[in-house]
């Protein structure tokens, strides 16, 4: 009796210590059969090394066009810069209709790209203004640049971010000169098509009382009438020819889909989209 206790206490030491060794044995290698609780995860950063600047599109639209922000979803969301890092938007006015509240909410908590300003919807009445000059106050952080955009573009996001490369991050001014012949960054103002400004620019537009007096006119000739009072973008770029209203839609600022284009603008119709993705080969993998 005492010989069959000594046995079975010692195969049940032997098995706690086969137990302890398996233990042992499968969590320094590993082992599948752990639960998740004993794994440890390294979060890496995921941005590229390459990444030389920040760049905010804040695309200016409708509460209602859910159509129109899905598409440009998907047309930027297959986009991506390997030498900046671009966040795009979506920005309009305080929400107005019980059923925006409901559907603009599953938009915010599936995406996280509306920004939602304290204004009446407008065009001409000071929504570029409150756009930028909301900007720092609401953003965890600071970008080198900011560019309004209409939701009726195609930019093509990495010519965009060569094309700001080589520029200052500071005291900037870019886009499409108007009128429409001109070459002169310097004279008039850039088309509300999507123009960029450094980030100490926006933070003069929140701070200054010159923007916030002169709030309500034509949004883009507004915003070169400010720079011009207080002085302001000392840099300035038109880029142009690479920047423009889609064929035949706008006189002397249109022109044909050419290689090096930045942005197309003035597309309306679904058969302009059509031509202008097609041209540049978006879906050239399907």
């Amino acid at each position: 009796m005492l010989r069959l206790r000594i046995i079975q206490t010692t195969l049940s030491a032997f098995a706690i210590l086969l137990i302890l060794f398996f233990i042992l044995f499968s969590i320094h290698f590993k082992s599948p059969l752990l639960p998740p609780t004993y794994t440890t995860i390294t979060l890496q950063n995921t941005s590229s090394p390459q990444q030389q600047f920040s760049l905010l599109i804040g695309i200016l639209t409708r509460p209602d066009n859910y159509d129109r922000r899905h598409f440009l979803r998907l047309i930027y969301g297959i986009q991506s810069s390997s030498i900046a890092k671009i966040d795009v938007k979506f920005v309009f006015c305080n929400l107005t209709k019980p059923e925006q509240r409901v559907f603009i909410a599953l938009e915010i908590m599936r995406f996280n790209d509306i920004i939602i300003l304290n204004c009446l919807e407008n065009m001409n009445s000071g929504k570029t203004y409150t756009y930028f000059s909301t900007l720092p106050l609401i953003l965890s952080r600071q970008y080198d640049y900011v560019m309004k955009a209409d939701d009726d573009v195609f930019i093509r996001l990495e010519p965009l971010a060569l094309s700001l490369q080589p520029l200052p991050r500071f005291d900037l001014y870019y886009g499409f000169v108007i009128p429409c012949p001109s070459m002169n960054p310097f004279v008039h103002y850039m088309s509300g098509m999507g123009f960029v400004l450094s980030w100490d620019l926006v933070e003069w537009i929140g701070s200054s009382e010159i923007p916030m007096n002169h709030t309500f006119g034509p949004e883009d000739k507004l915003v070169g009438q400010w720079l011009n009072a207080g002085n302001k973008a000392k840099n300035r770029f038109s880029n142009k020819p690479a920047m423009y209203d889609y064929p035949g839609t706008n006189g002397r600022c249109s022109h044909q889909l050419i290689p090096d284009t930045v942005a197309v603008h003035r597309l309306k119709r679904w058969e302009q989209w059509i031509h202008v993705l097609n041209f540049f080969n978006v879906t050239k993998y399907i």
